[in-house]
């Protein structure tokens, strides 16, 4: 039975080899990835049994992204069958003052398309310590807002701690945007945990505090003491947990994390980050922190476990972190240096 359940979209992912345009490409380098994949998988790495949630096509592509998460020992058996197609999504990796570039083509996929009906989450959640989804899954299509509505009432009855990273997407707001934020703002009362800010919060939830700008004004704001906290005991979180993270240039970020209670708030170590691959680096912060409160570190031992975390992912093409949980608290312990391991 698994310790951890994430829901969400994995999708085929297709880059150019190392930096190139996507106009310079004549082929493809081929992944898999999505936010509550890569937890799924990054969490099996640290040792934990761990089942994902979503729904597929009946084709060999989705065969591929399964075998992609068994590789991982994901636990696949919650996994649908059906529906139309795989979403798919393309990076241009940046580079110096270049950035990365996105384009998605996930219109009609099978996650897109699913409804409650299609999982047993009475069967799926039973005995699950932890579960964990995205702001990203309830916004790809109704059905699939109505579906993790269920699943998190299902997880808080069977008593699992709740996880929930607000994970703003700005091409997937491009309309309807207050009918979701109050499906979002609803979802809120099930969740321990968010992974996010006061920004975060403006954009997905509609957050507002009196005339404060959080979505244009002074980023420092939105992860100040003081108004961290006012989101986690608006929506009853027991913690908010940020990345903070200084773009220097595509290629190299200054990253750090924020953990606030109600009690305090921490700030853990800055690094600074040579960038081979960004995306999934949050997924990996989020799962090192997952790991660490599931482990029984104390939010600060957790949070400096999440930020060394997303540290080596940024040195690791793909979605998926491939560190072991040794790697990560000898860089939480203080040895960054990269020498060589004979």
């Amino acid at each position: 039975m698994a310790e951890i359940v994430t829901m969400g979209e994995i999708m085929l992912r297709l880059s150019p080899p190392g930096y190139q345009r996507f106009i310079q490409a004549s082929q493809f380098d081929v992944t898999y990835g999505g936010s509550e994949g890569n937890i799924a998988a990054c969490l099996a790495n640290y040792g934990h049994d761990t089942a994902y949630i979503t729904k597929l096509p009946s084709n060999a592509i989705a065969d591929c992204v399964v075998a992609s998460l068994r590789k991982s020992n994901v636990d696949c058996s919650m996994i649908v069958r059906g529906g139309k197609r795989l979403g798919t999504y393309f990076l241009e990796n940046g580079a110096s003052v270049r950035p990365a570039s996105v384009v998605y083509d996930r219109a009609d996929s099978a996650m897109a398309e699913a409804k409650p009906e299609d999982f047993d989450f009475e069967k799926c959640l039973k005995g699950v310590k932890w579960f964990h989804t995205s702001g990203i899954t309830p916004v790809i299509g109704k059905g699939t807002a109505e579906a993790v509505k269920e699943a998190l009432i299902v997880a808080k009855k069977n008593g699992a701690i709740v996880s929930f990273d607000l994970n703003y997407r700005g091409k997937l707001w491009s309309d309807e945007i207050e009918e979701k934020q109050k499906i979002m703002s609803e979802l809120m009362e099930y969740v321990d945990i968010c992974f996010g800010n006061a920004r975060d919060a403006a954009l997905v939830l509609g957050y507002k505090d009196g005339d404060t700008d959080f979505i244009n004004g002074d980023y420092s704001i939105c992860v100040n003491e003081e108004n961290m906290k006012k989101v986690l005991k608006k929506y009853g979180f027991k913690y908010i947990v940020s990345s903070l993270r200084e773009s220097i240039s595509a290629s190299d970020n200054g990253y750090s994390a924020v953990v606030v209670s109600e009690d305090d708030m921490y700030i853990g170590k800055k690094y600074m980050v040579h960038i081979v691959d960004r995306v999934g680096s949050g997924d990996a912060f989020a799962s090192g922190f997952i790991h660490g409160i599931i482990s029984g570190k104390t939010k600060e031992k957790a949070l400096d476990f999440a930020i060394a975390s997303a540290v080596i992912k940024h040195t690791i093409p793909g979605d998926f972190n491939f560190a072991s949980v040794e790697e990560v608290e000898k860089l939480s312990g203080g040895d960054g240096a990269g020498r060589v391991q004979r």
